[in-house]
């Protein structure tokens, strides 16, 4: 009896043992297989898209300085509201001098540019003038073409577009990744590649930030392309908006700061040391500013942006502001990172 029961005891431990194994083994072999696929799910999953450096509208509005533009001839000549008014924006209906004898077709885009005149500047060390600031106005479609006409509805504006603005085709264009936004390297070594200016800012702007447009004087002529990063910088000590003559104003010492009776002192606050305080006394020739600056090591950069290449014209580029360390004004110095 007591064999029996000793039997009975190792064959439901048996018994235990083998439903455990049966219900173990199939949840780690679920386990694996679920690590196996979230795995090849990782592997599969797409990459995160970059972050573009500029938005569609600075792409298309932010013009450009083109050396030598040619131009087909077509131009806004009219307005089906142009006895009521003189610019014309969104869904309104112009007249183009253009129709089938000129290939013009039904559903046809153009983009609407108006050049202003030959640029030049000091702030550039090339000769001549850099080429034609054109702005970008908007875009049409053509709706009906009439032999010599055609009506175009417009699409987009980036400012109201006036009778005399020029068409061109519609140019194609993909903005470049922004790159790495993480905190500017405000005293980064000069890299030694191509460096030039930031000569001019759309809408006339002399003091930017983030996402506005500039444009540099450097082009296709010095192998710049589109997605180029550049910093935006100036040399130690210069670039301020307002200069003054004097910038030590306070004499070192002067015998009427002190009172008659408790001789506080003959020597005046905020003022700079003297050269050599062992042999020139109290009133001797004192350390200025402009001493100090003359005579000192090389001092870092000032770096205060970067920028990214749109648009990449023969002598000049289209770029748009994508980091910044403080305010960056027209005239500041970039150089290809």
């Amino acid at each position: 009896m007591h064999t029996r029961k000793h039997f009975s005891r190792r064959g439901n431990f048996a018994a235990l043992l083998i439903a455990f194994l049966f219900a173990v083994i199939p949840a780690a072999a679920q386990t694996a297989s679920g690590d196996a696929s979230r795995k090849q799910n990782a592997a599969d999953a797409p990459s995160p898209t970059p972050m573009p450096a500029a938005t569609q509208t600075e792409l298309n509005c932010a013009g450009y300085i083109e050396y030598a533009p040619n131009y087909n001839g077509f131009e806004v000549v009219g307005a089906e509201q142009e006895q009521e008014k003189t610019t014309f924006s969104v869904n309104e209906v112009v007249f183009i001098n253009a129709g089938s004898r000129q290939g013009v077709t039904v559903g046809q885009e153009f983009q609407v540019v108006r050049p202003r005149g030959q640029f030049t500047t000091k702030l550039t060390r090339k000769s001549g003038w850099l080429g034609v600031y054109t702005q970008e106005i908007g875009r049409l479609r053509v709706t009906v073409v009439k032999e010599s006409m055609s009506v175009a509805q417009v699409t987009n504006t980036c400012d109201l577009i006036l009778l005399g603005d020029l068409l061109r085709g519609v140019p194609y264009r993909v903005s470049p990744p922004a790159g790495d936004m993480a905190d500017i390297d405000r005293f980064a070594d000069p890299t030694g590649k191509q460096n030039g200016r930031i000569v001019l800012a759309r809408d006339a702007r002399e003091l930017l930030s983030r996402q506005q447009v500039v444009y540099i004087d450097l082009g296709k002529e010095d192998n710049l392309k589109e997605g180029d990063r550049l910093t935006v910088y100036r040399p130690a000590g210069t670039g301020n908006i307002s200069r003054f003559r004097d910038e030590e104003v306070t004499p070192s010492a002067n015998y009427g700061f002190e009172s008659e009776r408790f001789r506080g002192g003959k020597f005046s606050i905020k003022s700079q040391r003297v050269e050599d305080p062992n042999r020139t006394g109290i009133h001797g020739p004192m350390v200025t500013t402009p001493k100090i600056k003359r005579r000192r090591p090389p001092m870092p950069r000032k770096i205060v942006g970067e920028i990214v290449v749109l648009n990449v014209q023969a002598r000049t580029a289209t770029a748009v502001i994508t980091r910044v360390a403080q305010e960056i004004h027209t005239g500041d110095y970039v150089e290809v990172k």
